[in-house]
C-alpha cells in the first residue's frame, strides 16, 4: 500500500513532468549529475589544499619555533624599557612606570 510521502513524491514528479514536458526531464537529470560531479571535485580539490595547509603550517611552526624572535607582552616591554633607561620599577604601577619612561624621553630628547 502507498503511504502518505510516496504519494507526496508521485505528485511532485507529476507536477514536474506536466511543466516541462518529458522531453525536459533528461536535460534536467543530466543537469543534477553534473551539478554533483561538480561538487564532488570541488570537495575534493577543498579537502587537498585543507590538508596541504595543515602539513605546510605544521612545518613553518616547526621552522618559526627555531629561529622566531620571542613574543613580548606589554608589562614585559615595559619593564624592559624602564630596565634599560635606568628606571627603577619594584613598587610601581605600569601608570606610574609609563609617566617616569615619558618623563625620561622627554629628557633625553631635550639634551
Amino acid at each position: 500500500m502507498i503511504d502518505g510521502w510516496e504519494w507526496i513524491i508521485i505528485g511532485v514528479v507529476a507536477i514536474i513532468i506536466i511543466m516541462w514536458g518529458p522531453a525536459k526531464i533528461p536535460e534536467f537529470a543530466r543537469s543534477l549529475g553534473h551539478a554533483k560531479g561538480e561538487f564532488n571535485k570541488a570537495q575534493k580539490e577543498f579537502t587537498s589544499a585543507a590538508t596541504a595547509t595543515t602539513a605546510t603550517t605544521s612545518n613553518a611552526a616547526v621552522i618559526e619555533s627555531r629561529s622566531a624572535p620571542v613574543i613580548k607582552s606589554k608589562d614585559e616591554m615595559l619593564l624592559e624599557t624602564a630596565q634599560r633607561l635606568g628606571i627603577p620599577t619594584e613598587g610601581k604601577t605600569r601608570e606610574e612606570i609609563s609617566e617616569e619612561i615619558s618623563v625620561m624621553v622627554k629628557m633625553l630628547g631635550a639634551d
